[in-house]
């Protein structure tokens, strides 16, 4: 379905956004693997969880989903409770459920496959198959080039000390959930600190686990066979849902937004170091932390933006907000420089080409490289047909650089907002006065 968005005047109100998305993909996760309830409220009720939801059920646990509430409710039955699917476990468009669920896979007494849609199975998954075949998996991708298709076979495992090629969460997690099944200590060294959202919540549910700055980098351990212990959890705002409504509050002329409940946990809030690097005017109100992580509603004023240099340690912080900084920086007075991203080629769209097709159809002078994109802001922007390449953040990126720009600009295969955000365009339109 395409959609069109009309230039808009100022953007004004408040609104709370959708669950964190990583939180509620690892509430179901622990949740099942540990003993008695886990209940998780504030759920993003998005497709890519509910993928999750599907997998475990087809495992023999029992979620219950309170669509009014936003609650979901997992009845765990202990580490090694998860039965034999019956048929193809089905991750649709998710990375996240399909790369971590590898790893609570690979430690299992029984063969499974997985597999999602044609988007999924075109994405790397050499990168924790090699890991995991490591530790004494059975993984084998049924095409033969690394993606999904996969077919795992339970095996007995043992812990690795992994040097990670790359900076990713999804990886992190997927070699320390192996761990909970393996023989002696399992460690994740990486150049930079990803989202620790697992090393928190497995530490909240009972596990062992260790988070250090080494001479290698961050290193993140865990000891197998520990009692998890089913939680209640208050899932705080998406930031990465919030950074459009940041990005657009900041360019769109006369905007003042309130976000409420943003999770805002320093592994995960790289925008809103990009923001205050660019002039951006933002507010942090009512700061408040459970179980490690922390929320704070954000109030946000229009900006006279100018260009940044994005890089390094910071891009881990980011990589799904990077689109949406483009649109910043589209607007922003002065150069914009994004490197060290190449790992932008491989989600859910080559999200370089994407954005610097869709911006430049919208007279942007904006240039790709090999590991990120080059922005020369502060032109007037004008409306034109985009294509979101089926890629939720491509999608909402374009819907946010529509807001300024002179004319109305249609976005092609719109409702992909569905995979994290699926009242996306309502919240949006709700701001516009």
């Amino acid at each position: 379905m395409n959609r069109t968005i009309q230039p808009a005047g100022a953007l004004r109100g408040e609104i709370m956004i959708p669950g964190d998305k990583s939180i509620s993909h690892r509430s179901v996760m622990f949740g099942a693997l540990s003993e008695g309830i886990t209940e998780a409220s504030h759920f993003l009720m998005s497709a890519d969880c509910l993928s999750t939801i599907s997998c475990f059920e087809k495992m023999g646990i029992r979620v219950d989903v309170d669509r009014q509430s936003d609650t979901v409710t997992v009845h765990g039955l202990g580490l090694h409770s998860l039965k034999e699917p019956d048929e193809l476990l089905y991750t649709g468009n998710s990375g996240t459920t399909t790369r971590l669920i590898s790893g609570i896979l690979a430690g299992q007494s029984f063969d499974s496959v997985l597999s999602g849609d044609e988007s999924l199975c075109s994405r790397p998954m050499n990168r924790v198959i090699r890991p995991l075949t490591q530790m004494g998996a059975s993984i084998v991708s049924e095409q033969g080039n690394g993606c999904c298709p996969l077919h795992i076979s339970g095996r007995n495992l043992h812990g690795i000390d992994y040097i990670s090629p790359v900076a990713s969460a999804q990886v992190k997690s997927c070699i320390l959930l192996a761990g909970l099944y393996a023989q002696g200590e399992t460690s994740v060294t990486e150049s930079a600190l990803s989202r620790n959202h697992t090393e928190l919540m497995l530490s909240g549910f009972g596990a062992q686990v260790k988070s250090e700055k080494t001479a290698g980098g961050w290193k993140a351990s865990i000891l197998p066979e520990p009692k998890l212990t089913g939680q209640k959890i208050s899932v705080p705002g998406d930031i990465s849902s919030a950074a459009y409504f940041i990005a657009a509050a900041l360019i769109v002329p006369g905007s003042e937004v309130l976000i409420r409940n943003v999770g805002i946990n320093p592994t995960r809030a790289g925008i809103l170091e990009v923001a205050k690097a660019m002039g951006g005017d933002i507010k942090l109100q009512n700061v408040t932390s459970q179980g490690g992580e922390t929320a704070a509603d954000l109030l946000v004023r229009s900006s006279s933006l100018h260009g940044t240099v994005i890089e390094g340690e910071l891009i881990p912080t980011l990589i799904d907000e990077l689109p949406v900084c483009a649109v910043m920086a589209a607007y922003a007075e002065g150069r914009t420089v994004i490197k060290d991203a190449a790992e932008l080629k491989v989600k859910e769209s080559d999200r370089i080409s994407a954005m610097t097709a869709a911006l430049s159809a919208m007279g942007c002078d904006i240039t790709a490289t090999e590991d990120g994109m080059i922005i020369e802001g502060g032109r007037p922007l004008h409306g034109a047909s985009v294509d979101s390449c089926k890629d939720h953040r491509i999608a909402m990126s374009m819907a946010v650089a529509a807001l300024p720009a002179d004319t109305e600009t249609q976005i092609g295969d719109a409702d992909c907002v569905d995979i994290s955000y699926p009242e996306f365009y309502s919240d949006l339109f709700s701001l516009m006065h």
